[in-house]
C-alpha cells in the first residue's frame, strides 16, 4: 500500500500520535547514543584525573634523579628516553613510534582495541644531566566497554518505552483537546436555519473557529433563502408565458380555423421568445451567484456603446451617443459590457417617447456611462429596489412592457462584480438617467 496514501487516510488524532511518538523515538534514541558517549568520556576524564596526579608526584622524582617510589596501585608510570625505550629497568611498553611522539608532545593517548582499553598521559622533561626522558603514565580502563553497551542499551529501551508513552499521552490530550471541536461540529449540523453558535469568550482557536462557523452558517442560510425565493419567483414568472401558450393551444384545438390558428402560431411565438429570454436570465444570475466570473480586460466603452446601438431593433425612439469619443476604456469582460448596454438600452427603449441619450464620461479612476430617456422616469419610492431581481414599478413600467423584472438585477451584478457601482435618478430629459460606473481600466483594484 502506498505510504502517503495510508497516511492520508488516518485520523487527526492518530497521526498526530503517531508523529509525536516517531519524534520521541528519534529525540530518545540520539540521547541515549549521546548518553553512551557522555558515560565513556566521563570515565576517561576520571582516568585522567587520576595520571594527572600521578604524574605531578613522579616528575620531581626524574627531574631530580631518584627513582620512582610512589606508584599507584591503578597507575603504570615509565620513564623513557626520546626514542621511547625505557630507563626505569623495565620491558619496554608496548607503544609503538607514533603513539610515543604523541605522548611527547603532551597529548593524551588512549588504545581503545587494548583489553582492557588502556589510557597514557605523558611529559617530557630532563633529568640532572639535561637529558630529555619522558614520563608515561597509564591505567586500564576496566569495564569501559561494559558501561558503554550496557548504558546504551537500557537507555535505549526507556527510550522506547518513553516514546510509546508519549503516543499515548498525545493520543490522549489530542483526543481531549479536539473534544470541542467535534462537539461544536455536531451541533453546528444540527442547528436551524436563523440559529449562530456560541462564540467562546476566550480569544483562542476555539473562538476563531466558531467565528467562522457562524459565519459560514450565515452563507448557508442565505444561500437557501435566495435560492428558495429564487425557485418561487422563477416558477411564477414562468407560469404566466407557458399558461398562455396552453390556453391559445387548446383554443387553437378546439377551433381548427385557418386564419386563427396565424394568430396563434405568431402568440405562441410571442411567448416562447419570452419564456426564452427569461430563461437566459435566469442562468446567467445562476451563473453570477455560482461565482462564475469571466477574466477582466480592457473594454473601449464608446465603442462597445456604439455596437448596442447597432444591435438594437430599428423603428424604435432615437438613440444617440452624445459622448463618441473613443478610448475612454474601462476593466471588465466583453460579454458582461454587452450585458449592461444591451439592458440598460432596451428599458431606456422601452420606456423613452422620442429619444434616449447615451453618454460616456470619464471621472478620475472610473468611467461613467449614463442612459437618459424621455419616458414617465421612476418613482423615488421604487428606486433603491428597482435593481432587484423580479422587482417590477406598479405604473407604467409594469408587465404590460414585456419585463420579467430581471434585466437591471443583470446590470447590476456585472457591474458590482467588477468594484462599480449603479443607480437610477431623474434625467434632464424628463425621464430616467439610468447611470453605471466602472474603474477605469489600468486602475488596481482588489476585485476580479
Amino acid at each position: 500500500m502506498n505510504p502517503r496514501l495510508w497516511w492520508r487516510h488516518r485520523a487527526l488524532r492518530t497521526r498526530i500520535a503517531l508523529a509525536a511518538t516517531v519524534a520521541a523515538m528519534v529525540f530518545l534514541f540520539l540521547l541515549a547514543r549521546t548518553a553512551s558517549w557522555a558515560i565513556g568520556t566521563l570515565l576517561i576524564n576520571a582516568a585522567d584525573t587520576e595520571l594527572s596526579s600521578a604524574l605531578d608526584q613522579a616528575v620531581p622524582e626524574v627531574v631530580a634523579g631518584q627513582q620512582l617510589h610512589s606508584t599507584p596501585i591503578d597507575v603504570q608510570l615509565r620513564v623513557l628516553d626520546s626514542a621511547g625505550a625505557p630507563v626505569d629497568g623495565r620491558p619496554a611498553p608496548q607503544l609503538d613510534a607514533a603513539e610515543i611522539e604523541q605522548l611527547k608532545s603532551g597529548r593524551s593517548l588512549f588504545r581503545e582495541n587494548d583489553d582492557p582499553p588502556h589510557r597514557w598521559l605523558g611529559r617530557v622533561v630532563y633529568d640532572p644531566r639535561g637529558t630529555p626522558r619522558l614520563v608515561a603514565a597509564g591505567a586500564d580502563l576496566v569495564g569501559y566497554a561494559h558501561a558503554r553497551q550496557t548504558g546504551g542499551r537500557w537507555l535505549t529501551i526507556a527510550g522506547l518505552v518513553a516514546s510509546v508513552l508519549v503516543g499515548g499521552a498525545t493520543w490522549v490530550v489530542v483526543g481531549w483537546s479536539m473534544y470541542p471541536v467535534r462537539r461544536m461540529r455536531e451541533v453546528a449540523g444540527a442547528l436551524p436555519a436563523g440559529q449562530r453558535l456560541p462564540v467562546p469568550e476566550a480569544r483562542d482557536e476555539l473562538r476563531t473557529l466558531a467565528e467562522s462557523l457562524n459565519d459560514l452558517l450565515a452563507r448557508r442560510d442565505e444561500a437557501n433563502e435566495r435560492l428558495r425565493r429564487f425557485t418561487g419567483d422563477a416558477a411564477h414568472e414562468l407560469r404566466s408565458p407557458v399558461a398562455s401558450i396552453r390556453a391559445q393551444a387548446e383554443v387553437a384545438v378546439a377551433h381548427p380555423d385557418p386564419e386563427f390558428a396565424q394568430e396563434v402560431l405568431a402568440a405562441v411565438t410571442a411567448e416562447s421568445e419570452r419564456m426564452s429570454t427569461l430563461v437566459d436570465d435566469l442562468l446567467s444570475l445562476a451563473r453570477t451567484d455560482a461565482g462564475e466570473v469571466r477574466p477582466g480586460q480592457r473594454v473601449d466603452l464608446a465603442e462597445a456603446v456604439a455596437s448596442a446601438i447597432d444591435r438594437l431593433p430599428r423603428g424604435g425612439p432615437a438613440v444617440v451617443l452624445a459622448t463618441p469619443r473613443a478610448g475612454v476604456s474601462v476593466h471588465a469582460a466583453p460579454g458582461e459590457v454587452d450585458l449592461v448596454l444591451d439592458n440598460l438600452l432596451r428599458n431606456a427603449v422601452r420606456y423613452a417617447r422620442a429619444q434616449v441619450r447615451v453618454l460616456v464620461l470619464p471621472a478620475g479612476t472610473s468611467v461613467r456611462l449614463l442612459v437618459d430617456d424621455d419616458g414617465p422616469g421612476v418613482p423615488v419610492e421604487h428606486r433603491a429596489r428597482v435593481f432587484d431581481r423580479f422587482y417590477r414599478v406598479d405604473d407604467d413600467r409594469g408587465r404590460d412592457t414585456g419585463g420579467a423584472g430581471l434585466g437591471l438585477a443583470l446590470v447590476a451584478e456585472a457591474v458590482r462584480r467588477r468594484g462599480g457601482t449603479v443607480r437610477v435618478i431623474d434625467s434632464p430629459q424628463g425621464g430616467a438617467r439610468f447611470e453605471a460606473r466602472w474603474r477605469a481600466a489600468g486602475v488596481l483594484s482588489g476585485r476580479i
